[in-house]
């Protein structure tokens, strides 16, 4: 099999990689109420992954020596779909839930360089 590439290829995947958006927030959780933090987050990612076609990643993970200190590394189709994100009634439903649990958030904007990842 033989793929032919246009002379505009290159520009054209630069093209569709600018128009991502890729945030970081970096959060600071209670550590008293780290287990139900985990759950509600959880139970967002879920269902903004298998909701919501413009949300591409959600990776969450906390610092190993400090695992109240929680880092999501967020990826979206367009700046649409993270404006959509923000009204679904699943992301709501989580930031109400852990108000009360969120002791800071750091959103930082970025912008992409190179985004690679396998199948899962």
């Amino acid at each position: 099999m033989i793929f032919l590439l246009s002379p505009g290829w290159r520009a054209a995947a630069q093209e569709g990689l600018q128009r991502r958006i890729v945030r970081l927030a970096e959060l600071e959780i209670d550590p008293a109420q780290i287990e139900n933090y985990k759950a509600a987050l959880r139970e967002e990612i879920e269902a903004s992954i298998r909701l919501e076609p413009g949300v591409l990643t959600l990776y969450a993970v906390a610092l190993k020596d400090h695992p109240n200190q929680v880092r999501i590394l967020e990826t979206y189709a367009h700046a649409g779909a993270y404006q959509a994100h923000l009204e679904t009634p699943h992301f709501k439903k989580y930031k109400v839930a852990t108000q009360g649990m969120v002791k800071s958030l750091k959103l930082l904007e970025t912008d992409p360089i190179l985004l690679g990842a396998k199948g899962q």
